[in-house]
Protein backbone atom coordinates (compact mmCIF):
# COMPACT_ATOMS: atom_id res chain seq x y z
CA UNK A 1 0.00 0.00 0.00
CA UNK A 2 1.18 3.17 -0.93
CA UNK A 3 2.23 5.87 2.32
CA UNK A 4 1.44 2.96 4.83
CA UNK A 5 4.23 3.75 6.86
CA UNK A 6 4.50 6.00 9.66
CA UNK A 7 6.16 9.77 8.54
CA UNK A 8 6.68 12.48 10.63
CA UNK A 9 8.29 16.29 9.59
CA UNK A 10 10.86 18.22 10.76
CA UNK A 11 10.76 21.90 10.20
CA UNK A 12 13.31 23.29 11.54
CA UNK A 13 17.52 24.57 10.51
CA UNK A 14 21.12 22.57 10.03
CA UNK A 15 23.33 21.40 12.08
CA UNK A 16 26.73 20.57 10.53
CA UNK A 17 28.18 19.23 13.48
CA UNK A 18 25.00 16.58 13.39
CA UNK A 19 24.21 17.22 17.25
CA UNK A 20 21.16 19.17 17.10
CA UNK A 21 18.49 20.59 14.81
CA UNK A 22 17.34 18.78 11.49
CA UNK A 23 20.40 15.64 12.01
CA UNK A 24 19.26 15.13 15.68
CA UNK A 25 15.58 14.71 15.13
CA UNK A 26 15.98 12.39 11.88
CA UNK A 27 18.20 10.60 13.51
CA UNK A 28 15.74 10.12 16.62
CA UNK A 29 12.91 9.64 14.37
CA UNK A 30 14.71 6.89 12.32
CA UNK A 31 15.48 5.09 16.03
CA UNK A 32 11.79 5.03 17.00
CA UNK A 33 11.04 3.21 13.68
CA UNK A 34 9.62 6.27 11.92
CA UNK A 35 10.42 7.95 8.46
CA UNK A 36 10.89 11.56 8.08
CA UNK A 37 11.63 14.30 6.07
CA UNK A 38 12.61 17.54 6.23
CA UNK A 39 11.34 21.46 5.60
CA UNK A 40 15.08 23.24 6.02
CA UNK A 41 14.49 26.32 7.10
CA UNK A 42 17.81 27.71 7.79
CA UNK A 43 21.29 26.49 7.56
CA UNK A 44 23.93 26.63 9.87
CA UNK A 45 27.70 26.42 10.43
CA UNK A 46 27.92 25.04 13.57
CA UNK A 47 29.28 22.51 16.12
CA UNK A 48 30.01 21.33 19.54
CA UNK A 49 31.57 24.70 20.68
CA UNK A 50 28.88 27.11 19.01
CA UNK A 51 27.15 28.29 16.17
CA UNK A 52 29.66 30.45 13.69
CA UNK A 53 26.98 31.20 11.25
CA UNK A 54 23.91 30.88 10.03
CA UNK A 55 21.81 31.36 6.80
CA UNK A 56 17.84 31.56 6.52
CA UNK A 57 16.20 30.10 3.29
CA UNK A 58 14.61 31.90 0.39
CA UNK A 59 10.51 32.03 1.54
CA UNK A 60 9.94 30.57 -1.71
CA UNK A 61 12.22 27.40 -1.49
CA UNK A 62 10.30 27.09 2.24
CA UNK A 63 6.90 27.01 0.30
CA UNK A 64 8.20 24.54 -2.63
CA UNK A 65 9.37 22.29 0.22
CA UNK A 66 6.48 22.13 2.18
CA UNK A 67 4.26 21.71 -1.18
CA UNK A 68 6.29 18.66 -2.51
CA UNK A 69 6.18 17.14 0.64
CA UNK A 70 2.05 17.48 0.86
CA UNK A 71 1.80 16.74 -2.77
CA UNK A 72 3.70 12.97 -2.34
CA UNK A 73 4.14 11.89 1.55
CA UNK A 74 1.59 11.24 4.22
CA UNK A 75 2.61 12.85 7.26
CA UNK A 76 1.43 12.23 10.10
CA UNK A 77 2.94 14.52 12.76
CA UNK A 78 5.28 17.28 12.45
CA UNK A 79 7.37 19.65 14.77
CA UNK A 80 9.46 22.63 14.59
CA UNK A 81 12.54 24.10 15.62
CA UNK A 82 14.78 26.20 14.78
CA UNK A 83 12.74 28.95 12.80
CA UNK A 84 15.09 32.08 12.57
CA UNK A 85 13.43 35.10 12.15
CA UNK A 86 9.76 36.98 11.29
CA UNK A 87 9.36 36.33 7.95
CA UNK A 88 10.46 32.02 8.29
CA UNK A 89 8.40 32.04 11.49
CA UNK A 90 5.15 33.24 8.87
CA UNK A 91 5.99 31.26 6.25
CA UNK A 92 5.90 27.68 8.38
CA UNK A 93 2.61 29.20 10.16
CA UNK A 94 0.93 29.80 6.02
CA UNK A 95 2.18 26.12 5.04
CA UNK A 96 1.00 24.67 8.53
CA UNK A 97 -2.65 26.30 7.80
CA UNK A 98 -2.44 25.36 4.11
CA UNK A 99 -1.49 21.95 4.39
CA UNK A 100 -2.83 18.47 6.71
CA UNK A 101 0.44 17.32 8.40
CA UNK A 102 -0.85 16.10 11.47
CA UNK A 103 -0.68 16.76 15.23
CA UNK A 104 1.92 20.00 15.42
CA UNK A 105 4.55 19.71 17.99
CA UNK A 106 6.63 23.32 18.47
CA UNK A 107 9.98 23.45 19.78
CA UNK A 108 10.58 27.08 20.78
CA UNK A 109 14.17 27.03 19.93
CA UNK A 110 15.73 30.29 20.91
CA UNK A 111 19.27 30.22 21.84
CA UNK A 112 21.84 27.30 20.92
CA UNK A 113 23.56 25.15 23.58
CA UNK A 114 27.18 27.42 23.14
CA UNK A 115 24.62 30.40 23.76
CA UNK A 116 24.21 31.92 20.06
CA UNK A 117 20.72 33.13 19.30
CA UNK A 118 18.63 31.30 17.35
CA UNK A 119 15.53 33.23 17.16
CA UNK A 120 15.41 37.06 16.71
CA UNK A 121 13.81 39.07 19.24
CA UNK A 122 11.02 40.25 16.77
CA UNK A 123 10.17 36.60 15.74
CA UNK A 124 9.66 35.77 19.36
CA UNK A 125 6.13 37.26 19.68
CA UNK A 126 5.18 35.45 16.21
CA UNK A 127 6.27 32.26 17.61
CA UNK A 128 3.70 32.79 20.92
CA UNK A 129 0.81 34.64 18.60
CA UNK A 130 0.38 32.61 15.52
CA UNK A 131 2.88 29.28 15.90
CA UNK A 132 1.91 28.49 19.67
CA UNK A 133 -2.03 28.51 18.59
CA UNK A 134 -1.58 26.13 16.36
CA UNK A 135 0.06 23.34 19.06
CA UNK A 136 -0.67 19.85 19.69
CA UNK A 137 2.25 20.22 22.10
CA UNK A 138 4.84 23.10 23.22
CA UNK A 139 8.07 21.89 24.76
CA UNK A 140 9.87 25.04 26.32
CA UNK A 141 12.55 25.03 28.39
CA UNK A 142 12.41 27.14 31.45
CA UNK A 143 14.11 30.29 29.71
CA UNK A 144 12.03 29.89 26.93
CA UNK A 145 8.77 29.33 28.64
CA UNK A 146 10.14 32.49 30.70
CA UNK A 147 10.39 34.58 27.08
CA UNK A 148 7.30 32.94 26.00
CA UNK A 149 5.05 34.04 28.57
CA UNK A 150 6.62 36.99 31.00
CA UNK A 151 6.81 35.30 34.01
CA UNK A 152 9.96 35.11 35.87
CA UNK A 153 10.35 31.35 36.50
CA UNK A 154 11.68 30.90 40.09
CA UNK A 155 10.09 28.02 41.42
CA UNK A 156 7.76 25.12 40.62
CA UNK A 157 4.71 26.87 41.28
CA UNK A 158 5.76 29.72 38.70
CA UNK A 159 6.27 26.43 36.09
CA UNK A 160 2.79 25.86 37.04
CA UNK A 161 1.29 29.65 35.67
CA UNK A 162 3.80 29.82 32.61
CA UNK A 163 1.39 26.33 31.48
CA UNK A 164 -1.27 27.88 32.07
CA UNK A 165 -0.40 31.34 30.44
CA UNK A 166 0.90 28.77 27.03
CA UNK A 167 -2.24 27.09 27.34
CA UNK A 168 -4.62 30.02 27.41
CA UNK A 169 -2.40 31.25 24.51
CA UNK A 170 -4.16 28.12 21.90
CA UNK A 171 -1.48 25.18 22.93
CA UNK A 172 -3.62 22.12 23.62
CA UNK A 173 -0.67 20.18 25.96
CA UNK A 174 2.49 21.68 27.71
CA UNK A 175 5.92 20.10 28.79
CA UNK A 176 8.17 22.76 30.32
CA UNK A 177 12.14 21.05 30.71
CA UNK A 178 13.76 21.88 33.86
CA UNK A 179 16.89 20.82 32.61
CA UNK A 180 17.76 24.54 33.46
CA UNK A 181 17.06 24.12 36.70
CA UNK A 182 20.65 23.52 38.07
CA UNK A 183 20.08 24.27 41.78
CA UNK A 184 18.58 20.35 41.73
CA UNK A 185 20.38 16.85 41.12
CA UNK A 186 17.14 16.28 39.39
CA UNK A 187 15.24 17.23 36.10
CA UNK A 188 11.62 17.87 37.01
CA UNK A 189 9.70 18.32 33.99
CA UNK A 190 6.19 19.46 34.13
CA UNK A 191 3.34 18.20 31.75
CA UNK A 192 0.06 20.28 31.58
CA UNK A 193 -2.88 18.39 29.73
CA UNK A 194 -5.39 19.56 27.27
CA UNK A 195 -8.07 18.20 30.07
CA UNK A 196 -6.66 20.21 32.82
CA UNK A 197 -4.56 17.03 34.28
CA UNK A 198 -0.83 17.41 34.86
CA UNK A 199 1.89 15.53 36.23
CA UNK A 200 5.68 15.94 37.00
CA UNK A 201 8.36 13.74 35.40
CA UNK A 202 11.56 13.80 37.23
CA UNK A 203 14.81 12.08 36.38
CA UNK A 204 18.04 11.92 38.25
CA UNK A 205 20.82 14.77 36.64
CA UNK A 206 23.91 13.46 34.57
CA UNK A 207 27.27 14.79 34.78
CA UNK A 208 27.75 15.41 31.32
CA UNK A 209 28.09 18.60 29.09
CA UNK A 210 27.45 16.36 26.06
CA UNK A 211 23.72 17.66 26.01
CA UNK A 212 23.23 19.35 22.86
CA UNK A 213 20.56 18.79 21.28
CA UNK A 214 18.19 17.91 23.96
CA UNK A 215 15.16 19.40 23.55
CA UNK A 216 15.05 18.72 19.78
CA UNK A 217 15.78 15.07 21.03
CA UNK A 218 12.74 14.90 22.90
CA UNK A 219 10.52 16.66 20.93
CA UNK A 220 11.38 14.63 17.86
CA UNK A 221 11.09 11.44 19.56
CA UNK A 222 7.87 12.60 21.03
CA UNK A 223 6.61 13.40 16.88
CA UNK A 224 7.65 10.24 15.88
CA UNK A 225 5.30 8.35 18.83
CA UNK A 226 2.45 10.02 17.86
CA UNK A 227 3.23 9.72 13.92
CA UNK A 228 2.89 5.89 15.26
CA UNK A 229 -0.52 6.41 16.51
CA UNK A 230 0.44 6.88 20.39
CA UNK A 231 -1.82 9.35 22.66
CA UNK A 232 0.00 12.34 23.96
CA UNK A 233 0.89 11.17 27.19
CA UNK A 234 2.07 7.79 26.32
CA UNK A 235 4.21 9.69 23.44
CA UNK A 236 5.65 12.13 26.06
CA UNK A 237 7.06 9.61 28.30
CA UNK A 238 8.25 7.27 25.52
CA UNK A 239 10.10 10.62 24.73
CA UNK A 240 11.14 11.06 28.24
CA UNK A 241 13.01 7.78 28.86
CA UNK A 242 14.42 7.96 24.96
CA UNK A 243 15.97 11.31 26.21
CA UNK A 244 17.34 10.28 29.77
CA UNK A 245 19.44 7.36 27.64
CA UNK A 246 20.69 9.00 25.27
CA UNK A 247 22.35 11.40 27.93
CA UNK A 248 23.16 8.70 30.37
CA UNK A 249 24.91 6.43 27.69
CA UNK A 250 26.57 9.21 26.23
CA UNK A 251 29.55 9.45 23.63
CA UNK A 252 32.47 11.73 23.18
CA UNK A 253 32.02 13.53 19.91
CA UNK A 254 34.07 17.29 19.54
CA UNK A 255 35.67 19.74 22.54
CA UNK A 256 32.48 21.54 23.98
CA UNK A 257 28.86 20.74 24.12
CA UNK A 258 28.89 16.93 22.66
CA UNK A 259 25.78 15.40 21.12
CA UNK A 260 23.34 12.66 22.43
CA UNK A 261 24.32 8.82 21.75
CA UNK A 262 20.77 8.52 19.62
CA UNK A 263 21.32 5.00 18.78
CA UNK A 264 20.07 4.12 22.21
CA UNK A 265 17.01 1.69 22.43
CA UNK A 266 14.38 1.57 25.15
CA UNK A 267 14.49 -1.48 27.16
CA UNK A 268 11.49 -3.95 25.95
CA UNK A 269 10.31 -1.80 22.93
CA UNK A 270 9.92 -3.31 19.86
CA UNK A 271 8.84 -0.37 18.34
CA UNK A 272 5.24 -0.27 18.29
Amino acid sequence: MINDYPQALTIAGTDSGGGAGIPADIKTMQMRGVYSAMVVVAVTAQNTLGVQDALPMPEKLIDEQFASIADDLKIRACKTGMLADPIRVRAVVRNLKKYDLGPLIVDPVMVAKGGAKLLSDDAIAIVRDELIPLASLVTPNIPEACELTGIAIKDKNDIKKAARELQKRGAKNILIKGGHAEDSDKADDYILFEDGNDMWLTAPRVDTKNTHGTGDTISACITAEIAKGHFMEQAIMIGKTYVEKTISKGINVGHGHGPLNHWVKIEGDELK
